[in-house]
């Protein structure tokens, strides 16, 4: 019976992304895309997208391409320092949800967790992998959806991350630290960053309606925050270099985004 209701609990979940997707997939596709990250796809290579047929599987394609036109890898690089409006904060949880960071990350921790066989629930195999897969995505699209949207929204919180130039590695370590728990209002003023803390942890309670019944409770609920938060420092470090990186393997059309120099 909680097997069921767990599963129950993914499908609306999953639904629920997808429909998000959809919505955020239209808006983009009717409003022009001003300054675009270090990797956003190039005018033409859009243009060619939007030529393509409609084949199913260039279809799926397309939609994805729509959904992360800002950055396929780091949707939350900033590209401007103007604040998001609440519509603007949902798109970009959605655009997190898909995003290449968050689908990578999803992988390898399905198959850390297959390997040390966590949630013991989910069992091995194919199958297995799968359940955690779907769990990994659907922990992240919570937690974007409390954090980049909800509570960003109403605290008047930036959720964007602004790279910031010229660091050692020792300052960019700090830096990646103590954008975890610091950001950006949307006046630009620096302030505790509710959105990424908060929004983490109620993704996480809501996980255990989905998870298995040896992995709920209090106590797994503050192991995977603490992976969380690990994964997003290390996410933070990304994104830092990424556009240098970006830059030197040339893995999609560079572009310049926006940089601070203030502390958050």
């Amino acid at each position: 019976m909680a097997g069921n209701k767990g599963g129950a609990c993914m499908q609306r979940l999953f639904l629920t992304l997808v429909i998000c997707g959809s919505v955020c997939a239209v808006s983009v596709a009717q409003q022009s895309q001003p300054g675009a990250p270090p990797d956003a796809p190039s005018t033409s290579a859009q243009s060619q997208t939007s030529s393509q047929g409609t084949n199913p599987l260039q279809s799926g394609m397309s939609f994805f391409q729509l959904l992360q036109r800002k950055s396929v890898v780091f949707p939350d690089l900033a590209t401007n320092a103007g604040p998001l409006d609440a519509w603007q904060k949902f798109k970009l949880a959605a655009n997190n949800s898909v995003s290449l960071a968050t689908v990578c990350a999803a992988l390898a921790g399905s198959a850390y967790g297959q390997a040390i066989n966590s949630p013991a629930g989910y069992g091995q195999g194919g199958e297995g992998y799968a359940k955690r897969f779907g769990a990994d995505m659907a922990r992240s699209a919570s937690g974007n959806l409390f954090g980049t949207f909800l509570i960003a929204s109403v605290l008047h919180e930036d959720p964007r991350f602004y790279v910031r130039r010229h660091l050692s590695f020792k300052q960019t370590v700090k830096y990646a630290a103590v954008r975890l728990a610091v950001t950006r209002s949307d006046s630009g003023k620096r302030v505790t960053n509710f959105a990424g803390l908060v929004g983490l942890l109620a993704g996480e309670g809501l996980a255990n309606t989905y998870y298995p019944e040896g992995n709920r409770g209090v106590s797994s609920t503050f192991i995977r925050y603490g992976s969380d938060l690990g994964w997003r420092f290390g996410g933070n470090m990304l994104r830092q270099y990424w556009p240098n990186i970006n830059r030197k393997l040339r893995l999609v059309p560079p572009a310049s985004a926006t940089t601070s120099n203030n502390p958050q």
